[in-house]
Order: C-alpha cells, then structure tokens, then sequence
C-alpha cells in the first residue's frame, strides 16, 4: 500500500513544452508559446499549489513529447489504480509508456484499456460524488467509459462533447464538490445538458467570454479553486459560494488546449470525488 500526502498532484515540467503540431482548434504551429514565458507562469501555478498545502510529484519532461506537461491526460486514477490513458492521436500516443512507468514506479497498479477503444485519462473522466462523468465522442469513446464504469463498480452518465474547442470534458466541466460543478452548457448536447441539471444539484454556468479563458479547466483543492486569469464574473460566484479563487496567468498553455487542471493530476483522489468501495 502507498503512502501518501494528501492532498498530492502529479505535473510535469515544461522544458519541452510547444506547439509541434495541430490536434485541437487552440494550436497553430504559427503561433508558438513563448518558453520562457511558459516555464514562468508553470512555476507560478506550481507554486500557488504549493502555497496551499498540496504536495507535489514531478515527472520528468521527455524530448519529443511536448504535450507530457498536461499530466490529466495520464490516466483516471482510482484508489491505487490507474487506467491508462489510449490516446486517440498517434501525436501523443508516446506518452503513455512514460506514464505507465512512472505509476508502477510509484506503486500504483496499471491498466489498460481493451483496444481500439480511445480513452484519453481524467481529462474526460471526472467524478462527481460517486458518479463517473464522461466526456465522449471528439477524444475518448464513450465504450471505453462504460467499460470503466464496470470495473471500477459506478455509475457512468456518458456526456457528448460538440464542440471542438472544448475537446476534453475537463474544459468545459469542473467538480467543485460532490453537489457542485462548474460548467459551459454549449459544450454538451442536449442530453448531456438534461442529465448534468438531473444529477447535480447546483451549478455554476459559465459564460462563453470566460469558458475562451478555460475558466472551467480548474485545480480545485478543498475551498480554494485555481484557475486562469480573465474569469472575474467565475471569480465573483465562487466567492458568493464560499470559494477562494486563485487566479493564476496559463495563455501559454491555452495556446495549446490546456490550462490549470490540464497540468495537473490528483493522484490521491479529487475532493469531489466518492469513490465506490
């Protein structure tokens, strides 16, 4: 059995973080991020962390992979298991072995999931309470999530994503607590929209200028919620919630698809999370 720190967030330096290619609407080899100015604003969002008690574990950045920075993608973790992330474009498909690597080193048990099925980790698998919500259709499969579901013994209310920009469910989704979420209904269709408002109890809609801003692509950590600058009207509500915001510079990484919660990995389980024995 491990032991852990709680809470404990797996990132990864970005050395060799850029936009070497074109798999999402927010990257365009043409408009490259600014390293330094990358490196910079990842140690901030490292440090906020670290100023709110979160300990912290380092992967080690890998030439050639400039996406391993955004660590979500990793793998859904469940207790002292994570089911690897299949990732569906052959541009990435190299970190996965990285990963798998790290885990085992670290005393997780690894899974994979069956092929063909893309599965893309806890960028669009999120728990809330005790239920599994999953993003599906642009990068993961919503079989592979059910398939999840069966394993790990939960619920799985399967999410259609529409639009391209919010690729991943955690761009557009974000469990506060076990009753709580932020959102940009856009993203789903119509039956994702309807069973989000059936299941969760209160939500907090964000609006199309700060959704741009990846306001729902957010590190929650008990009370406090990190996130991307240019979200004061989220910032407002979150307050009015009882939340403390942490708004923290990331337009390097949107450049690339990815802000807070992309660059990060709950590795001992998220605080809205319940998951089933």
């Amino acid at each position: 059995m491990r032991e852990i720190k709680r809470p404990t967030i797996l990132m990864c330096p970005p050395d060799y973080f850029g936009i070497e290619y074109e798999i999402n609407p927010w990257m365009s080899r043409s408009r490259q991020s600014d390293r330094d100015e990358a490196i910079r604003q990842w140690n901030l969002l490292r440090d906020e962390l670290l100023a709110l008690g979160v300990n912290i574990e380092m992967m080690t950045p890998i030439r050639g992979l400039p996406d391993l920075v955004f660590t979500a993608n990793a793998g859904l973790i469940w207790n002292d298991t994570v089911f690897l992330a299949r990732f569906r474009h052959a541009a990435r498909q190299g970190e996965t072995e990285i990963d798998e690597a790290w885990f085992r080193a670290h005393q997780f048990e690894t899974v994979m999931l069956p092929e063909p099925w893309s599965f893309e980790g806890a960028g669009d698998a999120l728990f809330c309470g005790e239920t599994l919500y999953a993003g599906y259709l642009i990068r993961s499969e919503a079989s592979a999530m059910q398939w999840l579901g069966s394993e790990i013994g939960c619920r799985v209310i399967p999410l259609q994503l529409v639009d391209d920009r919010y690729y991943h469910l955690d761009t557009c989704f974000c469990p506060l607590q076990t009753d709580t979420a932020l959102w940009y209904p856009p993203a789903f269709d119509a039956y994702a929209q309807a069973a989000i408002r059936e299941h969760i109890p209160r939500l907090v809609e964000v609006s199309d200028k700060e959704a741009t801003r990846f306001a729902c692509n957010a590190v929650v950590v008990g009370e406090h919620v990190v996130l991307n600058t240019g979200c004061p009207d989220l910032c407002d509500r979150l307050a009015e919630l009882g939340f403390t915001p942490h708004p923290t510079p990331l337009d390097e990484f949107i450049k690339a698809g990815g802000s807070a919660k992309c660059l990060t990995l709950r590795i001992d389980g998220e605080d809205a999370a319940i998951w089933p024995a």
